[in-house]
């Protein structure tokens, strides 16, 4: 039977749509390749995101940042006929449309094991949501990192209520940019020959003051790994990023040409709710440096994990990965069951 799924879009509308962006989007492509169900987007005043696979937007009357302190007392925005209400963040919303079945994204704990990385009022607001969420025992709880789970049955969440997703890397509607268009990129801003990737936000959870000290390190005696180039935007906290280059966002073509190009991709954060960028470049066939840190690949046997706390460790792992062969097949394979395809099934089978 066709249902109606109402799924927040309200991180598409932040000035960093992040990971939980790339989330959103991925979620609704896999849905529509699914088929059979309408799906709605609930979304705060302002212009649609282009893009996105939708039947229909459900627009509340207020901005995103008043919308998200509005969202735990009014269920603005909600199709009063919806079946399903998923919350893809835990901006919300929490209730609406009676006798929907309701859910929440949960993505990390981050702002416990990272306090640094946020604000006062970050990890206030974050408190008070999961408290919310404890108490309000009929909404389902989606998570795709491992071991969140054990952590949420401990601040008393009943475990049959969580619920494990797998996020996904595929996307064949966008194709990789050209190596051509790759090296001009990187030309224009002083780069030739080969170079080391990172990508993800600018911000010291992610660790990169130790990524470019041990790149720094492993390149005096192994030129072969290039200059370090860096994408992504600018996250919260400030962040030297001295000699390397910084290319900022680029369009998911380019980002797609540079993993399959990379010499080494890093990705070393102190700590991380899952890492998607690990992911996308194994799928890319890049060699991948993670710290053990990254849930997404700490136990994947085709990455060379380190010691995030180690410079050593981050310098050496740099050099290991350069021994590996340049592009393997078995890399791509380790993360096939990563789609959003079944990134959908999963959330699906939760809503039941």
């Amino acid at each position: 039977m066709k249902r109606t799924i109402a799924i927040s879009i309200d991180q598409l509308y932040r000035d960093q749509p992040g990971g939980i962006g790339t989330y959103v989007r991925g979620l609704l492509h896999g849905l529509s390749q699914v088929g059979g169900d309408e799906i709605i987007g609930i979304a705060p005043r302002g212009k649609v995101p282009s893009g996105l696979e939708l039947s229909s937007v459900s627009k509340a009357p207020l901005g995103v940042k008043l919308l998200t302190r509005t969202w735990p007392n009014f269920s603005l925005g909600v199709p009063k006929n919806a079946s399903v209400v998923h919350a893809t963040s835990m901006a919300g919303p929490f209730d609406g449309a009676m006798n929907a079945v309701h859910s929440v994204a949960m993505h990390d704990l981050l702002w416990r094991d990272e306090p640094s990385a946020t604000t006062s009022a970050g990890i206030a607001f974050h408190e008070q949501r999961l408290e919310l969420l404890a108490r309000k025992k009929n909404i389902r709880i989606f998570t795709s990192s491992p071991g969140l789970k054990e952590r949420l049955v401990v601040e008393g969440f009943e475990a049959s209520r969580i619920v494990p997703i797998r996020l996904g890397v595929d996307d064949e509607s966008v194709a990789p940019a050209s190596s051509t268009e790759v090296r001009e990129m990187l030309a224009n801003l002083g780069v030739t020959g080969p170079f080391t990737f990172y990508a993800g936000t600018r911000e010291p959870r992610k660790n990169l003051a130790a990524l470019i000290a041990a790149h720094r390190r492993a390149r005096a005696t192994a030129p072969e790994l290039g200059p370090l180039v860096i994408s992504g935007s600018k996250g919260w906290g400030e962040v030297s990023t001295e000699d390397a280059v910084v290319v900022g966002l680029v369009d998911w073509n380019m980002l797609k040409g540079f993993y399959r190009d990379c010499t080494v991709f890093a990705y070393v954060p102190r700590a991380e709710g899952w890492g998607l960028s690990p992911i996308e470049a194994l799928n890319a066939g890049a060699r991948v440096v993670a710290s053990t840190t990254t849930p997404s690949v700490n136990k994947n046997t085709n990455v060379v994990l380190v010691d995030p706390l180690s410079e050593d460790s981050i310098a050496d792992g740099l050099i290991r990965a350069l021994a590996l062969d340049e592009h393997d097949e078995k890399r791509k394979q380790s993360v096939s069951e990563f789609t959003w395809k079944n990134c959908a099934l999963d959330h699906l089978a939760g809503w039941g």
